[in-house]
């Protein structure tokens, strides 16, 4: 296991030398705090709930919010307590503000793909693939700024996949039209 953390960091090395641009970093900055709690999905779904027609949709979305919040966040976490990379990863720069907590999944990419998950599947491709996009670049700014290992990451996203698709078996919602149908 050690020689996959060691290329998590170098990884996360060869991201700040050759992908990283002051440029960037407010832009960077901005996504990755999209996914800061996931405040930005619970308000995009509680914005759904006003409209009738994607009620079910909010719904699947804050349950599958929730059921990887309880993976990631109350399990995993703490069961692996992974330190943050910026702490160990020699030479590496943390871009922003330091976290509290442990690293191993990502709680953002979790959050983010359940969110952006649910919404590929039940809404059209227009405003799906947007969610989709978002919540996928969401993740990427996690390695990008330097508080995540690729491994957090990549573990992330497939509890917040696992955790979309048992949103939607649980409550069964159907593709709906797009949002400027009545």
């Amino acid at each position: 296991m050690d020689w996959l953390w060691q290329l998590d960091g170098s990884i996360l090395l060869w991201i700040q030398q050759y992908i990283r641009k002051e440029a960037l970093d407010p832009f960077v900055l901005f996504l990755t705090n999209l996914g800061d709690a996931g405040w930005f999905w619970i308000l995009l779904f509680a914005m759904l709930l006003l409209f009738s027609k994607y009620r079910k949709i909010a719904v699947t979305g804050f349950l599958a919010l929730v059921i990887g919040f309880l993976i990631t966040n109350l399990c995993l976490k703490n069961m692996v307590a992974r330190i943050r990379p910026y702490e160990v990863v020699e030479g590496l720069t943390l871009i922003g503000k330091r976290a509290h907590d442990f690293s191993f999944p990502s709680g953002h990419s979790t959050c983010s793909m359940a969110a952006s998950v649910v919404l590929f599947a039940k809404l059209p491709k227009r405003s799906g693939i947007p969610a989709l996009t978002l919540g996928i670049l969401i993740c990427l700014t996690r390695l990008y700024i330097g508080i995540h290992y690729p491994t957090d990451v990549i573990v992330g996203m497939f509890v917040g996949i696992v955790a979309a698709f048992c949103a939607m078996q649980i409550v069964k919602t159907e593709k709906t039209g797009n949002f400027s149908e009545k």
